[in-house]
């Protein structure tokens, strides 16, 4: 982890945005999981994001792509370009939801069916 003036071509440019709009952008090597930049942020917590600050690297979660990252996904398994700026959003959150369990529930909840009757 390095300081940003320094982007490489074996360095990824992580450009995190928080809920409330505000960015920061970090440097990462693609051995780097969720949880190590998770741990960085937390540790090197922008000042200007100190209506932010949450109590534990713990609970800060990355989304790509619209997707939670898992703590143990690391950058180079997601194949993010070296030398170059990606964009992710930082989220307080305990726990990461169930895979498509959103969908499961609004079914449950309206009593929806998948099935139909033939006359």
């Amino acid at each position: 982890m390095k300081s940003e003036e320094e982007v490489g071509e074996t360095d990824i440019n992580l450009r995190l945005i928080l809920v409330s709009g505000k960015t920061k952008e970090f440097l990462f090597s693609p051995n780097d999981s969720a949880a190590d930049i998770a741990k960085h942020v937390y540790d090197n917590w922008p000042m200007d994001w100190e209506e932010e600050q949450v109590s534990s690297p713990n609970i800060l979660r990355l989304i790509y792509q619209g997707r939670f990252l898992h703590g143990n996904v690391t950058l180079g398994a997601l194949k993010l370009p070296l030398g170059k700026t990606t964009v992710m959003h930082l989220v307080a959150r305990e726990n990461l939801p169930e895979p498509n369990s959103q969908g499961q529930r609004n079914r449950e909840k309206t009593g929806e069916s998948n099935c139909c009757v033939i006359l």
